[in-house]
């Protein structure tokens, strides 16, 4: 591993494929072809399922790879990093394969369930800051004497390589793939990936998917330096680190073909059609690759083309509100606000409008305080359970052919 010269070559990908040949580490994830996708992209869609890891995602492998080194090489007796969340579990239990210590820092707000797991896997977490960067701060001052190490999450060269073993599975996977599309947070994913691609498949087009609420790389590329930004709003935990590396930038310049964003309506979209077609339950930064090969922005008609699928560690809070605003989106959740003479029977006509439709009222709220509303006037607030955008068209044009005016306030 050249560390002096901060690169990473096909060699060290094949070495950490070594390093990590133990099935209770790392094992060989799944690919399952997805006709669904296939109908709605264009493409011949083979799914990379590594949100089935140990763990839930890829990060122990270049986790193992560097604390490894560090045990062969000196005397690490501790590992400290900070996380999110996956880069924790996988740092957790590569330190506890390998018998050593390990503390993990994760923002204050990271998922409860994710810190948990972290724990289990054997670690100290303690709770830091409001978002990574304040976590990763407090951890490196953690870091107080030869014994104890430090695991980046993406700007170390053992853990590029690490990661890099998946492009090596998924090229012997699919030798036949003309896309493979990847999540990017910091860059080391891709980073690995598209190192091993350029050895073993070159002519494969790379292509990297950001949030829009936490994309730096375009912007790295253009000015030729890492852009970091002061804040990241995302659902997409896992890729929202609001920055990359000069490591992860010089391998994403050399390496990778594309990169493009997409928003958090459309990942929450992804996760839902992953759940419901694939019948895999994946995070948000585990399906930008899904968000991406169905927007608008990545074009894979006639390809055959391999999402990475990289975590699995959805927390349920999370998906509550991935659900919420992915069936508010295709108006299977409707809410609608109706303008009502306030007496009684109101209620009970417009509800049997709605009920006449085969639609379920989930909830319904009379409201007498808003400015626009007459004296003797009330709006009652529907939310309903629709099939689809087609029924509550129709639900919607029934209420107003009764003489009511209604506003459908999703928004």
């Amino acid at each position: 591993m050249n560390q002096m010269g901060r690169t990473v070559e096909f060699a060290d990908i094949e070495a950490a494929r070594d390093r990590l040949d133990d099935e209770s580490v790392v094992k060989h994830t799944p690919v399952e072809r997805s006709t669904s996708l296939d109908d709605l992209t264009g493409g011949e869609v083979h799914l990379k399922m590594e949100h089935l890891q140990w763990t839930g995602s890829f990060k122990t492998r270049g986790a193992y790879n560097k604390i490894a080194q560090c045990v062969a090489e000196g005397e690490t007796e501790r590992v400290v990093a900070a996380s999110a969340g996956n880069h924790a579990q996988g740092v957790a239990l590569a330190a506890t394969k390998l018998g050593v210590d390990s503390t993990i820092v994760m923002p204050r707000g990271a998922p409860q369930a994710k810190v948990d797991a972290t724990r289990s896997y054997g670690a100290d977490v303690e709770l830091v800051g409001s978002d990574f960067r304040e976590a990763m701060a407090h951890a490196k001052g953690l870091v107080d004497d030869e014994r104890t190490a430090f695991v980046h999450a993406y700007d170390d060269p053992a853990i590029v390589a690490g990661q890099g073993t998946l492009g090596l599975e998924m090229a012997d996977d699919l030798p036949s793939v003309e896309t493979v599309v990847v999540p990017i947070g910091g860059g080391g994913l891709i980073s690995g990936i598209a190192t091993a691609f350029a050895e073993r498949s070159p002519e494969t087009r790379i292509v990297g998917v950001q949030s829009s609420g936490a994309a730096t790389v375009s912007e790295s590329l253009r000015k030729g330096t890492p852009v970091a930004l002061d804040s990241v709003d995302t659902i997409a935990d896992g890729i929202a680190t609001g920055g990359i590396s000069e490591l992860t930038l010089s391998l994403i310049d050399e390496h990778v073909d594309e990169v493009v964003t997409v928003t958090d309506g459309e990942i929450a979209r992804a996760v839902l059609l992953l759940l419901e077609r694939a019948k895999q339950v994946v995070e948000g930064a585990g399906a930008a690759s899904v968000a991406a090969i169905i927007s608008d922005e990545l074009d894979v008609r006639g390809e055959t083309v391999m999402p990475l699928l990289g975590g699995g560690n959805l927390d349920m809070t999370m998906l509550q509100t991935v659900l919420v605003h992915a069936l508010t989106d295709r108006e299977q959740l409707l809410r609608l606000r109706v303008r009502i003479d306030d007496r009684p029977g109101k209620m009970e006509d417009v509800s049997g409008i709605i009920a006449e439709h085969g639609a379920n009222i989930q909830t319904v709220r009379h409201d007498r305080s808003a400015p626009e509303l007459d004296v003797g006037e009330a709006h009652l607030v529907f939310q309903i359970e629709t099939s689809g955008s087609g029924q509550s068209r129709t639900i919607v044009r029934s209420i107003r052919d009764h003489g009511y005016e209604v506003r459908h306030v999703n928004a």
